[in-house]
């Protein structure tokens, strides 16, 4: 733990081989940790980078005492990936990702293991509704909020609740 503390004081006095070695050491995980929330490898390096220079330009801003080190990267990357699914552009560029896709996507197995088709979410996804399916790919596959879903589907935000849990419901329904 020396070594490591050591390590990290050096990077918060801008030492760039402690910079690169703790890139080494913690980029993988970054990744990861970005990659599980935007599902996108382009955007996940990218926002890894970023938190990595965000973490350098701030360095004087971690303590120990607050928690690990690793800690605090993980926060970062997690707040900067989540910042990124709420920006406009990258919802945006989702909208053309739609349920039927996501069905095709499980079928594929491109994302998923192969004991997660197992449960059968292909069959219950495609035996809702169309207004099921919107509303819940806004909410669950886009992650949009309720109210911005009420906005894209042009309806009162307590028509997207309630359809949302019924079409819930409809899914436990369907697993029961």
């Amino acid at each position: 733990m020396a070594d490591i503390d050591s390590l990290v004081k050096r990077f918060q006095n801008k030492d760039q081989v402690a910079f690169e070695t703790l890139y080494q050491m913690y980029s993988a995980s970054m990744h990861g940790v970005i990659y599980n929330i935007v599902k996108d490898a382009d955007i996940s390096q990218e926002l890894m980078q970023d938190v990595f220079i965000k973490a350098w330009q701030k360095a004087e801003s971690y303590s120990p005492q607050k928690g690990r080190f690793f800690t605090w990267l993980i926060n970062i990357a997690r707040n900067a990936a989540i910042d990124k699914t709420r920006s406009k552009a990258y919802r945006q560029s989702r909208q053309n990702l739609d349920a039927d896709n996501f069905v095709d996507i499980i079928s594929s197995h491109d994302n998923l293991d192969s004991s997660t088709d197992a449960i059968g979410i292909k069959k219950f996804v495609t035996n809702l509704g169309q207004k099921c399916k919107d509303v819940i790919e806004l909410l669950y596959f886009k992650g949009f909020t309720q109210k911005e879903a009420s906005e894209e589907l042009n309806m009162p935000i307590g028509t997207i609740k309630t359809r949302n849990r019924n079409c819930i419901q409809q899914l436990r329904d369907m697993v029961l």
